[in-house]
């Protein structure tokens, strides 16, 4: 006889069957999730910039005379965006100054990490390269004597301060946001400032030798063509709040800077500019937190503004920097339009040293730089620069060790791919990263977690000019070669 099961109980089965379903439905319910991480997981960002003005007085080093700075015509920054995938942060620190070295970067990495438990692999610090800004390098003199490992200077002291202070900020600012990326052409405004020439036309280095090409050769009848390929691409990254407001934009052009500053003005350069103007075309003014505007400085070694083999016309201080800077603006802001957001991607960072080389002086070279130093006055000089690169061979060969270890350094965003070199970077090796590279796109910051001088390929390297001469370029004539297989490597350990 069965025996009656009244109304709230339950048999061994039933509690069994119950069972079985709250468990697959756990599983599927996990399936679903992987398959859809947006859906449970928050993406966020936060940007923040922090400025880094020199006092008045100090030397601007963006060219071979000691000029001191005598007025502030813009103020220079440290511009800061932090993404967080509910797991990683990823960091960008860009600041307006010519370069960093590693012990200024590492020491504010330091802060950072033992501040907000950030790993130093996440942080990826770099240059713009603005040639009206005094060196954080630590130089005081037009040429760059700077050694690795010196003290600190008050100046330096005070950038590590600041970029700390700079992410703080902007992890203070981190919200719920949405991410995109996007590539538009600005072929107009980069040219190869490396020329070849007729045959038999005369051209001397500072060294001693002949080069086979010359960089910006002027109004010279002899110029024959560009040597090099330039990258036309403007690369950024936008986040915006998940009601659509702007935080932040990050692009990266390779164009070396524009110039056209007068003499002992303090100015970020055109990387300020378009900053401030895609601001003005977001409609993202006077916003809280304030949206940020960022443009890093791509792989740009051999690139400029200038194109010698089309007629020059003169224009008054900071007309060229703001047209450069409004047609970039312009065309990110195009491709701006039709960027696809995304809720949620993953984020990733990997971080090795590469040990390389430094180049040394032959004994016949460094007895030259000697006997330059110490020549009569009476002796006609083959090259302006003679004197200036004397010393800093001489300056080279007493502090530079024979190997340096750098650090190269790769991000992921989604299927978005971003190397970092601390070089002034060729344009052709920018290319190569990403041809080579196994995301869909990717772009190089260079003079990023370092800077080193000149990065030429050695093909390069037997063409000679300036970017080749020895303290211009420092490390071994394959380091550039030697950088893209540990960059590939890197790439793949994030993909």
């Amino acid at each position: 006889m069965l025996k009656h099961i009244g109304r709230g109980q339950a048999t061994p089965v039933a509690l069994m069957v119950a069972g079985l379903l709250i468990i697959l439905l756990s599983v599927l319910s996990a399936i679903a999730q992987d398959a859809n991480p947006s859906a449970i997981k928050t993406f966020k960002a936060g940007a923040a910039t922090a400025n880094i003005t020199p006092p008045l007085g100090g030397i601007i080093v963006g060219g071979y005379a000691n000029n001191p700075a005598t007025y502030v015509h813009d103020e220079l920054h440290a511009r800061c965006l932090v993404l967080n995938d509910g797991k990683t942060n990823l960091v960008f620190v860009v600041a307006d100054n010519i370069g960093l070295n590693r012990d200024v970067i590492d020491s504010a990495k330091a802060i950072i990490q033992q501040e907000l438990n950030i790993p130093r692999s996440n942080i990826l610090i770099s240059a713009t390269h603005t040639h009206s800004s005094i060196s954080a390098n630590g130089t005081g003199k037009a040429y760059r004597a700077y050694s690795i490992g010196a003290p600190f200077n008050s100046y330096q002291k005070h950038i590590v301060r600041r970029f700390a202070d700079v992410v703080r900020i902007a992890v203070n600012n981190l919200e719920p946001a949405q991410i995109g990326w996007g590539v538009g052409h600005v072929p107009e405004h980069v040219f190869v400032r490396r020329y070849s020439m007729k045959p038999g036309t005369p051209m001397p280095n500072p060294l001693g030798g002949q080069d086979k090409v010359v960089m910006n050769p002027g109004g010279n009848p002899n110029i024959v063509d560009h040597s090099g390929e330039n990258d036309p691409e403007v690369s950024f990254i936008s986040v915006r709040s998940t009601a659509g407001q702007p935080i932040a934009l990050l692009a990266n052009y390779s164009l070396h800077y524009v110039g056209g500053v007068p003499m002992g003005h303090i100015s970020a350069d055109y990387f300020a500019v378009f900053a401030d103007r895609m601001q003005e075309l977001l409609k993202a003014d006077r916003q809280d937190p304030p949206f940020v505007g960022i443009m890093s400085n791509g792989t740009s070694g051999n690139i400029n503004n200038n194109n010698y083999l089309a007629p020059r016309i003169k224009k008054d201080p900071y007309v060229q920097m703001r047209l450069v800077a409004d047609d970039v603006a312009r065309e990110v802001y195009r491709i701006h339009s039709s960027i696809e957001y995304h809720d949620w991607v993953p984020l990733g960072a990997a971080e090795e040293e590469l040990n390389l080389k430094v180049r040394r002086a032959s004994k016949k070279l460094l007895k030259r730089a000697h006997w330059v130093l110490n020549r009569p006055d009476t002796v006609t000089p083959v090259h302006r620069l003679e004197e200036i690169y004397a010393r800093r061979i001489i300056q080279h060969e007493e502090t530079w060790p024979d190997k340096v270890d750098i650090v190269l350094q790769t991000f992921r965003l989604g299927d978005l791919g971003i190397a970092a070199i601390p070089f002034e970077t060729f344009a052709e090796t920018g290319l190569e990263v990403k041809a080579k590279s196994p995301f869909k796109q990717s772009f190089t910051i260079e003079l990023a977690n370092g800077s080193y001088g000149y990065l030429p390929r050695p093909e390069d390297h037997e063409l000679g000019g300036y970017e080749t001469w020895l303290t211009t370029n420092r490390v071994e004539l394959e380091a550039s070669r030697k950088i893209v297989t540990k960059l590939m490597d890197l790439f793949d350990r994030i993909e």
